[in-house]
């Protein structure tokens, strides 16, 4: 099995990762939301676009 981020060895302490630096790159993905799904909800879709639009009227222009 090969690490998910670098496809370095991986290390048993550390499995699936090679590393603690790998293991919270993964980490910091989860929190940007780079692993995010996307929805197919209509509510979920339109909730947003509302907070587009929201962040959008803070903004000057």
């Amino acid at each position: 099995m090969s690490c998910p981020i670098c496809s370095g060895e991986t290390d048993k302490k550390y499995r699936p990762f090679c590393s603690r630096r790998c293991a919270d790159i993964d980490l910091a993905k989860w929190f940007s939301g780079a692993y995010a799904s996307p929805s197919q909800d209509p509510e979920d879709i339109e909730k947003a676009i509302e907070a587009v639009e929201n962040e959008a009227l803070k903004k000057p222009h």
